[in-house]
């Protein structure tokens, strides 16, 4: 039991939630108490996830679902994995952690399975349709090394179904027949958004088809009052159960993979879902559970929000944590301009993968409904789609969380670059995005992206750039082009005060002696004021833009070679970035102008502000101002002549 002091703040209304220390406590209570401990949760929820910010809408859905699934399984003997974890916010009080004053925050909660949190937590899956992938190979461990009595249960869910890697997964999974392991499909129609595709369409067919058991059910007791012929004929109807219940609820897409079927089933009534469970645990072999649930259920505001169910909320201001920054978002900025392309040019087509409303496109679809694809939790499909869409003459334009696009990058290689393909990825949240932790830290693309022949990228650095280099990007038809931007509100714009070899001069330029910047995107403000700082130390400081930083601009490298000390500044992993991209040109150049590239190191980030992030990995006045006089007094570089430079090329430690 939890002391009074460290309770959580309305626990005084969550008694029942209160006294559960583990999903053992589960098993105690009477159904009353389960329908009882799942309001408390729902109440929980609403207060802490509106306070802080988080998924709210996906949790809301699957409150009786996980007391039903803690109470039969027992976890974490049993393996319970989460695709995507965004719906584990349940599972995470039922095991033991209540405290979500700092839910997303440094130090606190995160908003996914952590396997740093709890030994309940097995994957940090926050990317979708992973886990049946995940739950094969330990099932076969398991088995493997004798343990079977272990279960393995995947909770799929909120879109992860549309997604490739579960339908690979899945005709592996089939395979085997003696495979212990339940997949538990919560099926609330949507991800984001209305979930599309063929197999949400066929979900919704076994949704509006829950008469089948009832039916089935009804026949039996008929039969068996009727005299001499009701065995034989309910022994036919068994016999033909299979093409029955094609017909009444076609669920033999997974019955012909050689899955056992179980459903559909209320996921919010927990008496049905144990039972569902139990049964399917008790069967030898590879179960699927089907679980209809509604997203943000019980909470009007959700379930009236016929965009995306509340799917996430943001902070609300409160106590010492002021209000996010105003002015519009990198998102919004880009939505303006996406639709006014749209209305110049009915060439420009958008698609997305499941995202519609998080990226930005929703304007354009609404005004151009029949020029959006959104093809579900499927990056790689959508990749190769907006392949062939150019190929037919168009011009699309993929949005996708700068993350997401990893999974796709065989697709861009290949099915686009290769064949030249006018294809535009708009990349948002890339860089530092912080509280969703290190899955959707987009802090890999400039990396990924470099090593794609003929690919061209833009990172803009406020919001005027976005919308001028992303109309230069529509006008690029023989080949692909990103462009990049973070997350959160489009700072004040940087005005350039010269412009160079095609790049805009941010400040100095008058000298071409002393220190280069190189300000990739968004660190333009530090940039800037890094500069400052340094002039005010006697240390002249020019900052460019280079604004499309692939390929490297030939006329950066020769201004480069007009210093004494580059140093370039993203927020972009540090191995494979622009930083990098610019010392192997200066290389190639003979440049030996010394060069610093600070970056993000290459490792994991715990979720935290992007302030936070961006001071753990160096990224700030202080210590690149720091930086550049300690290498500037370290070498003497100040009075020697150029041509005394070493040939030096560091990375920020």
């Amino acid at each position: 039991m939890h002391s009074a002091d460290d309770r959580p703040p309305d626990a005084d209304r969550t008694p029942l939630l209160d006294s559960v220390d583990g999903p053992a406590d589960l098993r105690r209570f009477s159904p009353a108490e389960l329908t009882s401990l799942a309001e408390e949760i729902r109440g929980f929820l609403v207060t802490e996830v509106t306070r802080t910010g988080g998924h709210l809408g996906p949790n809301l859905g699957v409150v009786e679902l996980t007391i039903a699934l803690h109470r039969v399984f027992e976890s974490p003997r049993d393996r319970l994995l989460w695709d995507t974890g965004h719906q584990s916010y349940v599972h995470k009080l039922l095991t033991g952690r209540k405290d979500f004053t700092a839910l997303r925050r440094r130090d606190g909660l995160s908003g996914y399975p952590s396997q740093a949190e709890s030994e309940h937590d097995i994957i940090e899956n926050s990317h979708a349709s992973t886990a049946l992938s995940y739950a094969d190979g330990l099932a076969r461990a398991h088995r493997l090394r004798g343990q079977t009595d272990r279960h393995v249960v995947a909770v799929v869910g909120d879109g992860a179904l549309t997604g490739g890697m579960c339908w690979e997964a899945l005709n592996n999974i089939a395979v085997d027949k003696e495979l212990p392991l339940v997949i538990l499909v919560n099926d609330n129609g949507r991800s984001y958004a209305p979930t599309r595709g063929g197999i949400a369409d066929h979900l919704t067919t076994l949704r509006s088809t829950r008469g089948y058991e009832r039916f089935l059910s009804w026949g039996k007791e008929t039969l068996r009052q009727t005299p001499l012929i009701g065995n034989p004929l309910l022994d036919t109807l068994h016999g033909a159960k299979k093409g029955l219940k094609d017909v009444v609820a076609p669920q033999g897409l997974f019955e012909d993979l050689g899955l056992k079927y179980i459903g559909p089933i209320d996921g919010h009534n927990i008496a049905a879902v144990e039972t569902a469970l139990r049964h399917a645990k008790s069967f030898r072999g590879p179960v699927i559970v089907h679980c209809i649930t509604s997203k943000g259920k019980g909470y009007a505001p959700a379930e009236e929000h016929t965009a995306d169910r509340l799917h996430a909320v943001g902070a609300a201001p409160a106590g010492d944590r002021p209000a996010g920054p105003g002015g519009p978002s990198w998102t919004s900025v880009f939505a303006e301009e996406m639709l006014k392309a749209g209305a110049e040019r009915d060439d420009v087509v958008g698609i997305t993968a499941s995202m519609l409303h998080p990226v930005g496109l929703r304007p354009f679809a609404e005004a151009h409904p029949d020029r959006v694809f959104d093809v579900g939790i499927a990056e790689q499909h959508a990749v190769t789609s907006a392949a062939g869409l150019a190929l037919g003459g168009l011009h699309p334009v993929v949005a996708v969380y700068a993350t997401f696009l990893n999974r796709a990058f065989d697709q861009v290689l290949l099915d686009v670059a290769l064949h030249r393909c006018g294809v535009t990825f708009v990349l948002d949240r890339s860089g530092v995005t912080g509280d969703d932790g290190a899955s959707h830290n987009g802090m890999w693309d400039l990396s990924v992206l470099q090593v794609v022949p003929g690919l061209r990228i833009a990172a803009p650095r406020d919001g005027t750039r976005l919308r001028g280099q992303f109309r230069e990007a529509l006008t690029v038809d023989d080949g692909p082009t990103v462009v990049r931007f973070p997350k959160g509100a489009a700072p004040q714009d940087v005005a350039a005060v010269d412009s160079v070899h095609g790049m805009d001069v941010l400040a100095g330029g008058a000298a071409h002696n002393g220190v280069l910047l190189v300000s990739v995107g968004a660190m333009a403000h530090l940039c800037v004021a890094v500069a400052a700082e340094l002039s005010r130390h006697g240390v002249d400081c020019t900052v460019v833009d280079p604004q499309w930083i692939k390929p490297v601009n030939p006329g950066l490298v020769e201004l480069a070679g007009e210093h004494r000390l580059v140093v370039t500044v993203e927020d972009n992993g540090r191995v494979g970035g622009a930083g990098a991209a610019l010392t192997l040109a200066m290389q190639e150049a003979g440049v030996r102008t010394p060069i610093r590239v600070c970056g993000l190191p290459q490792r994991f980030f715990a979720h935290g502000s992007r302030d936070q992030v961006l001071t753990e990995a160096g990224l700030t006045q202080h210590h690149l101002v720091e930086l550049v006089n300690k290498e500037l007094a370290a070498t003497a570089w100040g009075n020697a002549p150029l041509a005394a430079a070493p040939p030096l090329v560091k990375e920020v430690s």
